[in-house]
């Protein structure tokens, strides 16, 4: 059973999907540093995707510094790196653009988008302070 909740979606890519799973689950608690991550070929089982895609995601995630991999314990969650709030925001641009393309493509108002960014932020507030319990 994996650590992480995921419901994969058709028309979206496979790797995306599981990279924003799994970062959700570090930031909401439910994987905490030190956790032990599935193993590629457990992960290519649970998920019933292909190997390499499996291989994938980890390095995504290794690479991204989310997970760290070692011969002897494999893959496990990382203590998360600190930038500075400047730094951080300037990591989140290009997420933060097509947001903004993706609200106004809706027809959305900057007020309504403060509106549901609020919401959301709430809702994982919430979710991990239910697995901080």
């Amino acid at each position: 059973m994996l650590p992480f909740f995921i419901d994969l979606k058709l028309g979206f890519p496979v790797t995306e999907q599981i990279l924003f799973a799994v970062k959700k689950a570090v930031v909401t608690g439910q994987l905490r540093p030190g956790d032990k991550f599935p193993s590629t070929r457990v992960l290519s089982q649970e998920l019933r995707i292909n190997p390499n895609t499996a291989q994938k995601v980890v390095s995504a995630l290794v690479a991204e510094g989310v997970l760290i991999t070692t011969p002897a314990k494999g893959s496990v969650v990382a203590e998360p790196e600190y930038l500075g709030r400047k730094a951080s925001v300037e990591l989140l641009g290009k997420e933060i653009e097509r947001l903004m393309v993706e609200a106004r493509k809706l027809g959305l108002e900057e007020d309504d988008l403060h509106a549901a960014i609020s919401a959301h932020w709430r809702k994982l507030d919430g979710a991990a302070k239910q697995h901080s319990r």
